[in-house]
């Protein structure tokens, strides 16, 4: 399979699971999943550490892109990347190919965008496994895949 084959498989995809689950597939972001939330970023990322640590995962860091900002002088809209994830989820994935590692721990930004909304981003399990031709264990990408799902719903509602 050739790489446009694969990003339009990608992309197609994405544009599947985004109308099924509620989400919005940005063109030009394949493999990107969007939510949006109903909080302002603060507390959405505040409610998704603290659900994502209630379920076991460890919550490695925080960045606040926005402060960074500030402290050159520049401006950005509340910008926040929240990096976490499971070694027992995600060791196996780099066990079969170690540059999963680029894209593991599992990342989310969330955003306040131009239009004023709130939103939660994140990379599709899917697409990972793709990117890094990583088929196997199928059943951790499906888990990550609903574990994002569902995170993302609960952080994103009031």
């Amino acid at each position: 399979m050739n790489k446009r084959s694969i990003l339009t498989f990608v992309l197609s995809l994405g544009i599947v699971l985004a109308a099924s689950y509620g989400t919005s597939a940005v063109a030009g972001d394949a493999g990107i999943i969007r939510v949006s939330s109903a909080n302002s970023v603060k507390a959405t990322a505040d409610k998704m550490a603290s659900i994502l640590k209630s379920k076991g995962a460890t919550v490695f860091a925080r960045v606040n892109h926005a402060a960074g900002a500030k402290k050159v002088g520049k401006e950005l809209r509340p910008t926040v990347l929240l990096i976490f994830g499971n070694p027992k989820l995600g060791t196996p994935l780099m066990m079969k190919n170690q540059q999963m590692g680029l894209d593991l721990p599992l990342k989310a930004l969330i955003y306040k965008a131009k239009d004023g909304k709130t939103y939660i981003a994140y990379n599709d399990p899917a697409y990972l496994s793709k990117r890094h031709g990583v088929k196997k264990p199928e059943k951790v990408f499906k888990k990550m895949a609903g574990i994002l799902k569902n995170v993302t719903a609960a952080a994103g509602k009031k």
